[in-house]
C-alpha cells in the first residue's frame, strides 16, 4: 500500500475484446457465491439469460440468492443435499454432484445461456466425484458467447489455467470463528 496516488495507468496498452470469459472465485474467505450473484445481477441488467447450478445447497434451503434468482428469471437449480458432514449418504451425495454435473454441462453446451454459474463445484471435483477434466472439455469447448463462473475453494490447477480471472478469496476474520451462526440476508 502506498500513500500517493498512482500517476501510471495500469491499463495494458493493447486490450482485445473476448467474446466470453471463465471467472473463477475460490480461496477459504467469505464471498465467492456472493461475487458470483452480483456478477449474475450485473448480466440479467444486460438482458442476458442466466442459470445457475448450486452442487452443494440443497434445494430446501431457500437462500436469498435463489429466492431473488428465480423472481429475475435465472434458470436456478440446487441439486446437492448440503454439507458433506450433514450427509447421511456420501454415495447420494455423489450421484446427486454428478446429477448436477450433467445438468450444468447440457446448459453450458447448448448455448441458450450468456451466463452459467457452477457455484461450489469445485468440492464435487477435488472428491472425485466430478472429472475435473470433463469439466474443462466442456468448458473449453463451448459455445462462443457462454460465460461461466466457477466458485469454491481449492479450484483445480486444470480450472485456474483454463481460466480468464481467477479471484482468491482471503479469509482474515470470519463472524463464525467466535462462533457466530450464519445470518440470513447476509450468509444466506
Amino acid at each position: 500500500m502506498t500513500n500517493t496516488p498512482p500517476t501510471d495507468s495500469p491499463i495494458p496498452n493493447e486490450l482485445r475484446l473476448a467474446t466470453s470469459l471463465v471467472l473463477v472465485n475460490t480461496g477459504d474467505g467469505k464471498g465467492k457465491t456472493t461475487a458470483a450473484i452480483g456478477t449474475m445481477v450485473r448480466a440479467l441488467a444486460r438482458g442476458w439469460k442466466v442459470a445457475c447450478i448450486q452442487f452443494l445447497k440443497s434445494g430446501d434451503w431457500k437462500s436469498g440468492e435463489e429466492t431473488i434468482g428465480r423472481q429475475l428469471g435465472v434458470d436456478w437449480d440446487s441439486i446437492g443435499d448440503g454439507f458433506s458432514w450433514d450427509s447421511e449418504d456420501l454415495e447420494r451425495s455423489a450421484e446427486l454432484a454428478l446429477e448436477a454435473w450433467e445438468l450444468a454441462a447440457q446448459r453450458i453446451a447448448g448455448g441458450d445461456h450468456h451466463l452459467v454459474i457452477l457455484d461450489e463445484i469445485t468440492y464435487p471435483m477435488n472428491w472425485g466425484w466430478i472429472e475435473t477434466e470433463a469439466v474443462v472439455a466442456v468448458i473449453r469447448d463451448r459455445p462462443e458467447h457462454v460465460n461461466v463462473f466457477i466458485t469454491g475453494r481449492d479450484a483445480p490447477l486444470a480450472i485456474i489455467d483454463l481460466a480468464d480471472t481467477v479471484t482468491s478469496m482471503t479469509n482474515l476474520k470470519h463472524a463464525y470463528d467466535s462462533g457466530i451462526r450464519a445470518k440470513k440476508g447476509i450468509d444466506f
